[in-house]
């Protein structure tokens, strides 16, 4: 059985299909059930909330609905017997541990009386911390990439030529990681929280074009290219380490 809340928009809630699976009733009566229920349209309107499913091999939307824990009480009143009766209980333990949970995570580490909770607290803060500052400076980097390209014409930057850093590194018989480093001793780059990012003085240049995505975790990820400008740059910065590409090696020894 899957969870029987979860957290939506910072509130604890369930959804009518879970309340059907829980109580083994049929969604569509469940969904009668909510609809039909005698309670005003203010409560209606606090506690029960439309949303939508898919099925899987289905591209059709379905209607369910989302339901705070006052609107789940009111709802499964009606519900009887033994086996009911302990749902009931089940529900209400796991509303208790999820509300609780929440309180935990918006109360700061030092309000903490538990040592070890206020530990863990700071913990998450921390991380908290460091994943707003990367998701900015991402922003950052991207706006004023975009400002490059609307304050005057490159011909470069009017190019969709753009590669990534395997690529380039490819050129000089290097490896990614390997080129990465370079460019963070030659103060290029530097990495947070496991993201490349361009010092303040180069996301202007035009070398890069980034795009956003969010990965598994839900994390926002940035993935970098480099334009033809921003590798000409980088041919710049190796030729200062004597490090060459290797078509350039070739001929030298022809």
């Amino acid at each position: 059985m899957k969870e029987l809340v979860f957290v939506d928009k910072g509130e604890v809630v369930t959804d009518s299909l879970t309340v059907a699976e829980v109580f083994e009733k049929e969604h569509a009566k469940v969904i009668r059930a909510i609809e039909d229920l005698g309670c005003s349209t203010d409560f209606r309107k606090a506690n029960f909330g439309v949303s939508e499913y898919r099925v899987a091999g289905n591209n059709k939307t379905y209607k369910k609905y989302l339901i705070k824990r006052d609107g789940l009480v009111f709802l499964v009143m009606g519900f009887t017997g033994e086996k009911a009766a302990r749902f009931k209980e089940m529900y209400i333990e796991a509303f208790n541990h999820m509300e609780e949970r929440l309180r935990q995570l918006s109360t700061p580490s030092y309000m903490l009386e538990d040592p070890i909770k206020r530990a863990e607290r700071w913990i998450e803060e921390q991380k908290e911390k460091l994943s707003l500052k990367a998701k900015t400076l991402m922003l950052e980097q991207q706006v004023k990439e975009n400002e490059e390209k609307v304050t005057y014409y490159d011909t470069i930057l009017q190019s969709n030529s753009t590669v990534n850093i395997t690529q380039i590194a490819k050129d000089y018989g290097l490896g990614g990681p390997t080129l990465n480093k370079i460019l963070e001793e030659e103060k290029v780059q530097y990495k947070l929280n496991g993201q490349w990012l361009l010092y303040s003085k180069h996301q202007d240049k035009g070398y890069t074009k980034s795009k956003t995505h969010i990965d598994s975790t839900g994390e926002p990820r940035m993935h970098t290219k480099w334009t033809q400008k921003g590798r000409l740059f980088i041919h710049q910065v190796l030729g200062k380490r004597n490090i060459i590409p290797l078509m350039d090696r070739e001929e030298e020894s022809a």
